[in-house]
């Protein structure tokens, strides 16, 4: 999937993934897409309540190796 910025966050654990997001999207137009590189296995299921907490939509989660990519679409 291609995304308008990427932020790389591994190595980092929780809430840190979530902030930098959060500081990238505010960053963004509506509709543009973020990528978030993570390491931490709880940023699956934190960045699921991120969306609907923010009504950002979580586009897409993979799981490569051991990072977790994450797209969330600037609302």
């Amino acid at each position: 999937m291609d995304a308008h910025k990427e932020i790389d966050t591994r190595g980092l654990n929780c809430p840190l993934p979530i902030l930098k997001a959060k500081k990238a999207l505010a960053e963004m137009t509506s509709g543009e897409i973020l990528k978030v590189i993570a390491t931490d296995p709880g940023s699956a299921r934190d960045f699921q309540a991120f969306a609907r907490q923010t009504g950002n939509d979580l586009v897409q989660q993979d799981t490569v190796g051991e990072e977790f990519v994450h797209y969330l679409r600037r609302r």
